[in-house]
């Protein structure tokens, strides 16, 4: 495992494997994602902050981003926003513990291709991600 900056990358044998970020300030959370994700092969990009994934050329260019919206420093809102300024179109999985209708109506409104209610399923999350990479293959 490499870890620089916050961010953590896994690879599979395979090298043409969709990548996905993962963006939380809860380390089991990225572990645990990540590990998911990898079996069911992803590569997957892991960071502790949406500072660090917005400072990663690598991160921009994945095939999608899971966000989690309440973080300390930039938010997944923030990240969400920050993405749209920069025309960046990298799909996002919004993710929290703490839904209210504001905060998902306003990041779906933002392009969410999805918002997962913490705890979710396994099948949420990959269900989420194979429509946020369709076309990525």
């Amino acid at each position: 495992m490499n870890t620089h900056s916050g961010c953590s990358a896994f690879s599979p044998d395979t090298s043409d494997s969709i990548v996905v970020c993962i963006v939380d300030d809860d380390s089991s959370v990225r572990r645990s994602l990540s590990n998911l994700l990898r079996s069911a092969g992803f590569d997957t990009l892991s960071f502790a902050s949406g500072e660090d994934f917005l400072a990663s050329e690598q991160a921009l260019g994945a095939g999608c981003a899971l966000l989690d919206l309440k973080m300390q420093g930039l938010s997944g809102a923030d990240v969400q926003k920050e993405l749209i300024y920069l025309d960046n179109p990298l799909p996002v999985i919004c993710m929290s513990a703490h839904w209210n209708d504001k905060a998902l109506s306003d990041s779906m409104r933002k392009g969410a291709v999805a918002c997962l209610s913490k705890p979710f399923t396994e099948q949420a999350l990959l269900d989420a991600v194979d429509e946020a990479t369709k076309g990525e293959a």
